[in-house]
């Protein structure tokens, strides 16, 4: 299976991808927190887990922080079994798209999807399910930011094309 993925057309810099890097990349997106449900209900979770440990501290006294080696344990443990994507507003930022582009293009399998060139800088890529590379109708399905095609995703994709 190929995971390179050209972004061409009216661009200054034309660039390939590899989506078999990215599970290596900072900058990768957890999927299965990203969709979830507004940011107040995180931040009131956020509050009461404080809240917890704050009162256990104070009932149980300080326990030291996690180790070094515990936390790349969990590193790794969550690489191998997550739903991770990446957003393509770097990528696109660094082909620099011509100032006359105004379509982005995604090539997928025989059909062409065609966009607005400002709404491909809030797509996601998908290339993790489970911890495993999308292989069958990969190597990235293509995710709207809102998360409405989520369980129906933009898939088969072999490039990105901007005109």
């Amino acid at each position: 299976m190929n995971t390179i993925l050209p972004i061409k057309g009216k661009v200054k810099f034309p660039i390939t991808l590899d989506a078999g890097v990215w599970i290596f990349d900072d900058r990768k997106i957890d999927l299965n927190t990203y969709f979830s449900e507004g940011s107040k209900e995180e931040n009131e979770e956020e509050f009461t887990v404080a809240s917890k440990h704050w009162d256990r501290v104070i009932k149980e006294g300080n326990v030291s922080p996690p180790t070094l080696k515990s936390e790349r344990q969990f590193e790794k443990t969550k690489l191998l079994t997550g739903t991770f994507g990446i957003s393509i507003k770097p990528f696109l930022e660094n082909a620099e798209p011509r100032e006359d582009a105004s379509i982005f293009v995604i090539e997928a399998g025989s059909n062409d999807i065609s966009i607005p060139l400002e709404d491909a800088y809030d797509l996601i890529l998908a290339f993790s399910k489970e911890g495993k590379p999308l292989k069958e109708d990969g190597p990235v399905h293509v995710l709207y930011p809102d998360g409405s095609n989520r369980n129906n995703p933009i898939t088969s994709v072999k490039g990105f094309r901007i005109e």
